[in-house]
């Protein structure tokens, strides 16, 4: 998602006990600053047996357990590099993901129908969630979960949340649902198809498939079904459209608007609000928000409650926005009718890929040409727009991509 990640969703208290989450509250804020976790691992241990972890499970995966650093600096990271809208969108959304996304539909018809009876999701919005999470199951993350939150749940910020995740981990590894050695996600504990948290996995999951495992890893028909219990339990309503994109009156006050401001489709009418062909708009909505995330100038949609359980998979309305984009193109729909507000759009993962082309034939270093605009990326397009007297922003839109095809 470059992609979207799953890092990003909020880290709110889990499902423990009072007296455990006391208990982990009260442990030291930070530990000494070595690979050893053994000490932090005997500290946390009281309250993982508290949380149900068994003294074989634990001697087995924490024993000799060393901290990886490089997840603390991704923690502490902020990015310089801000990504607008529309390169999050045209990265996300692209053709490419719209005829992989196609693919699997068609693929995993029968589960995705099954799913949609079962929980009331249409298998267009579960597909979506796969694409943006992990691009059908090809972006996992590299991560071993046990290390990666073992040294969140000794160093850093957020500690107390990493260690709730951290014991969830070793839980689903004590009930077998998961191999250890397949156990691996983001740096922040994200795992599997569609990147559940360990605690979302002991709350969501379902064994889809009927093997008697709830495996987010290697069962593509359990992340499906999981990933519509989800939507289910954050409220989705069979049947309802996510939202639409709508045309604005000239002068519309967006002061206050927003998708948790919901008002009625006769609201909205009243205000100048149409369809973005100009026709009326359906009253099957329901109470809807207004969702600008370019201002007035940009693409505005009304969206409903199915667009709320959307961003509470990840906690971001460009997300939410992304997810909801591509269920619409597997239903045969196409781009946004309103453009972005720029004159530089953004790249699809295919022309990200010839740009990197491009710098690398003009002698740049950039790594892999895997269609990730990484720092080394962005230095060489620095350089190349200060050649050509472009504004040295680093960022891979359309003009670069032009100039650089021009020579």
């Amino acid at each position: 998602m470059a992609r979207h990640h799953p890092d990003n969703r909020p880290l709110a208290r889990t499902g423990l006990g009072l007296a455990l989450w006391s208990a982990l509250v009260a442990m030291p804020s930070a530990m000494a600053q070595s690979t050893d976790l053994s000490a932090c691992m005997a500290e946390l241990r009281p309250a993982a047996r508290s949380a149900g972890v068994h003294d074989a499970t634990w001697s087995r995966h924490t024993a000799g357990l060393q901290a990886d650093f490089s997840v603390i600096e991704k923690l502490n990271f902020q990015p310089e590099f801000r990504t607008a809208i529309w390169d999050y969108m045209s990265a996300l959304v692209d053709d490419e993901r719209v005829a992989d996304g196609l693919a699997r539909l068609a693929e995993h018809r029968q589960v995705l129908e099954r799913a949609e009876q079962r929980f009331g999701v249409d298998p267009a919005t579960v597909v979506a969630v796969w694409g943006v999470e992990s691009n059908f199951g090809q972006t996992f993350g590299k991560y071993p979960l046990v290390q990666a939150l073992g040294t969140l749940s000794c160093h850093g910020r957020r500690q107390n949340f990493f260690r709730g995740e951290f014991l969830a981990a070793l839980r689903i590894l004590q009930a077998g649902h998961i191999p250890p050695d397949r156990l691996l996600g983001s740096w922040a504990g994200a795992f599997g198809h569609t990147q559940f948290m360990p605690t979302t996995f002991e709350r969501l999951a379902v064994d889809f498939d009927g093997d008697g495992r709830a495996d987010l890893m290697d069962s593509a028909v359990d992340a499906l079904g999981s990933t519509a219990h989800f939507l289910a339990r954050a409220g989705w309503q069979r049947g309802l459209p996510w939202g639409i994109e709508v045309k604005l009156p000239a002068g519309i006050a967006l002061a206050g608007e927003g998708r948790r401001t919901k008002r009625p489709v006769a609201d909205w009418m009243a205000r100048g609000v149409r369809r973005t062909d100009g026709s009326a708009l359906p009253e099957s909505l329901g109470s809807t928000g207004l969702l600008t995330l370019a201002g007035p100038k940009g693409p505005a949609f009304l969206v409903t409650r199915n667009f709320d359980a959307l961003y509470s998979y990840n906690a971001a309305e460009s997300y939410g926005l992304a997810i909801a984009h591509l269920s619409d193109r597997l239903r045969g729909a196409g781009p946004f009718v309103t453009p972005w507000p720029t004159d530089d759009p953004g790249l699809s993962r295919a022309q990200r890929r010839e740009l990197q082309g491009l710098l690398v034939m003009r002698g740049h270093e950039i790594g892999p040409v895997d269609g990730m605009l990484g720092e080394k990326s962005r230095q060489a397009i620095r350089l190349e727009q200060q050649r050509l007297g472009h504004e040295a922003n680093g960022r891979g839109g359309q003009k670069i991509l032009q100039a650089l095809r021009g020579g």
